[in-house]
């Protein structure tokens, strides 16, 4: 089984792996770049579970801090493309237009990234996907994978809502399995689920039940539209007169 676009949460590999006996094969590809992030079906690896494999034949890809730095395992940062290693890197740029893509010898996707001690990758979400609470950074996918293993939720989409004392504060929107109601007891154990499984930091202050998430027409989760929904609302209340 392959699969690619978007990453795969614990629950859909665990299903694949207890039910069907299969292992899925993830892999990582941009439009400008072809695929360069593989879990090999034909050669001998470990698969990490959830990671988009390692770097095709012919690219060198690792992972950039701030600084533009490489990065080593355990730190989240922005995968790029090594160019001057990667001699079957073909893209050299849009026709006509300037882009910031190319720093030096190094091709930036925009992903966020993390290396593993294996030496895979794992996608963290888009740069502008991730969410800066209280000092800390949080790939929402991770906390979408957590509230999805509760049994009331069908789907999540996890976004930063801009916050004056946290930077942001993360956010779900949730869409309840039949025989589920919004409340506020069940916001109350959506959090605590959270918690449970990841740090302290990276459960979800806000939840909104809604009745669907809005995506492509492939089916991507197109968390932007909520995020700019969020900073619309947030305009809309400022603006707003108080009343005497």
């Amino acid at each position: 089984v392959s699969s690619a676009g978007e990453p795969l949460n614990p629950e859909v590999i665990r299903w694949f792996a207890d039910e069907l006996g299969v292992t899925i094969h993830d892999h990582y590809g941009q439009t400008e770049l072809g695929m360069v992030l593989c879990n090999h079906h034909g050669l001998r690896h470990p698969v990490h579970p959830g990671s988009a494999g390692f770097a095709i034949p012919g690219h060198r890809i690792v992972v950039l801090g701030e600084q533009g730095n490489e990065l080593p395992a355990g730190q989240p940062g922005i995968l790029a493309v090594d160019r001057e290693q990667s001699p079957l890197c073909w893209f050299g740029g849009y026709l006509g237009a300037p882009t910031k893509a190319f720093v030096g010898k190094y091709y930036l996707s925009g992903d966020t990234v993390e290396l593993n001690q294996d030496g895979s990758i794992s996608f963290v979400g888009r740069s502008d996907d991730v969410i800066t609470t209280s000092g800390y950074r949080v790939g929402p996918f991770d906390v979408e994978s957590a509230l999805i293993e509760h049994p009331a939720v069908i789907e999540a989409a996890v976004v930063g809502k801009p916050d004056p004392e946290r930077t942001e504060l993360i956010k779900a929107f949730v869409v309840l399995a039949d025989g589920y109601q919004g409340s506020a007891e069940l916001e109350e154990a959506l959090r605590q689920h959270v918690r449970q499984r990841l740090y302290a930091h990276a459960y979800p202050r806000e939840i909104e039940f809604v009745s669907e998430l809005p995506k492509t027409p492939s089916g991507k989760l197109q968390r932007f539209i909520l995020r700019n929904q969020e900073v619309a609302k947030q305009q809309a209340q400022q603006a707003t007169p108080v009343s005497a």
